[in-house]
């Protein structure tokens, strides 16, 4: 039977994600879904990227074979930073909307300079509880003004990561994803990231948006299914 490790993106609530999880083990692939520090599991210090790394090396270890590892948003950017350090320790990466691309529009400029505000202790966005409210939901970022301190600086730490570089590095079998009408991780960062790791393969799934795997989990355990098989 085909294990996989899942990295879920950034939430609190895993709940959504039973339904691609009963899919696949129908289709007789056992899953483990991880509880990642700083949002499923509590975190004491504040985190970059190599911790997530690390962090992930020790799982893996563990299971004393190559892993099969899904990725999604934020995870997906772990998945791919921890693939580039460790690919010895990965038999396939299966990446969906994942995050890793770089962007500088506008709304992401607000949302990491808000963040770097909200960061600093004692500083203020605003006086304005509306205004700030509005100015976290203009980010995309609602929920942030809750997060304590560690997780909005590990937050920070990961937005500011740009792997597009180390994509060409990657020489994992890779299958990439991605809702066609993703919002957040437009599907220009899949086709893009589809070029620059060479033994890759795209699937689009049609009228979707940030996370296939919960509106169309059917059709997304399917091809996952096919790629282990193939």
């Amino acid at each position: 039977m085909k294990k996989i490790i899942i990295l879920h993106g950034w939430t609190k609530n895993l709940d959504k994600w039973s339904i691609l999880i009963k899919e696949l083990e129908k289709k007789g692939v056992s899953v483990e879904l991880l509880r990642i520090p700083a949002l499923t599991k509590e975190l004491k210090k504040v985190w970059g990227i190599e911790d997530y790394v690390s962090w992930l090396s020790n799982i893996a270890n563990k299971k004393g074979e190559k892993i099969i590892l899904i990725g999604h948003s934020n995870g997906g950017k772990i998945a791919l930073s921890f693939a580039k350090s460790f690919p010895q320790k990965i038999e396939k990466l299966i990446l969906i909307d994942s995050a890793g691309i770089y962007h500088n529009e506008l709304r992401l400029r607000l949302k990491r300079l808000i963040f770097k505000l909200a960061a600093k202790a004692g500083k203020k966005i605003t006086s304005s509880e509306k205004m700030k409210n509005l100015l976290y939901k203009i980010a995309g970022e609602s929920d942030y003004k809750d997060l304590d301190d560690k997780t909005k600086q590990t937050m920070i730490n990961l937005i500011s990561v740009d792997l597009k570089p180390i994509l060409p590095q990657i020489k994992i079998p890779t299958l990439i994803i991605w809702g066609a009408d993703d919002r957040i991780t437009p599907l220009s960062d899949g086709i893009l990231m589809n070029e620059l790791i060479k033994n890759s393969e795209l699937k689009i799934i049609k009228n979707a948006r940030h996370s296939p795997q919960f509106t169309d989990a059917e059709e997304v355990s399917e091809i996952i299914t096919k790629y282990l098989t193939a």
